[in-house]
């Protein structure tokens, strides 16, 4: 990670988080990809999140990565270019509801309803044909990250009341959330890790 960079993130009401993310094409295996994916994981680790999509750190690409652990204690590291969420068979569908937060709505946690099994297709940094599949927060990460690069947020599957609460609560929030970020950068800046 030594020369990586922590990017800034976008957050709700810039336009980037709006629209569809272009497809890669020209961008795989090069040189400026893999510095991208990782300042996109240098930057989820200041931000202590699960997901990061290019959007989020300004960038319009259709490419997200994720670094967390699931409930059951396994580790899932990577990252996926033009990923297209597998729809479920109608038998295998069953809704999980739990909390859910976005790093660009810094804060607020409310509960969302999605599917416990997720599929995603799509290529890796060199090109490669890639498929991942998650169960529980892992696929809920996917479907988040995959929802980004469509130009929606958590907040868009809430009732508007709820959007209007979450919104109220970033408000209140996003200053701590900011300095707790600003001075996770300036530790790993310290350390060497990061510029």
């Amino acid at each position: 990670m030594t020369g990586t960079t922590v990017r800034r993130i976008t957050v709700v009401g810039e336009e980037i988080l709006r629209r569809d993310c272009r497809e890669a094409t020209t961008e795989f295996g090069t040189p400026e990809l893999s510095r991208l994916i990782e300042d996109m994981f240098a930057t989820l680790d200041v931000a202590e999140g699960a997901g990061l999509a290019a959007n989020q750190v300004d960038v319009d690409l259709r490419l997200f990565i994720w670094n967390m652990e699931d409930e059951w204690g396994t580790r899932h590291r990577g990252h996926i270019l033009n990923p297209v969420l597998a729809p479920l068979p109608p038998g295998r569908r069953r809704l999980a509801e739990e909390p859910e937060g976005c790093l660009s709505v810094p804060g607020p946690y409310l509960t969302v309803a999605r599917p416990d099994l997720a599929t995603v297709h799509g290529k890796d940094k060199d090109g490669n044909p890639l498929t991942v599949e998650g169960r529980g927060y892992f696929a809920r990460c996917l479907q988040h990250e995959s929802d980004h690069l469509a130009g929606r947020l958590y907040v868009d599957r809430l009732s508007q009341r709820e959007r209007k609460r979450a919104l109220r609560a970033m408000a209140e929030q996003r200053d701590e959330v900011f300095a707790r970020r600003a001075a996770r950068t300036e530790a790993r800046q310290a350390d060497g890790r990061t510029r």
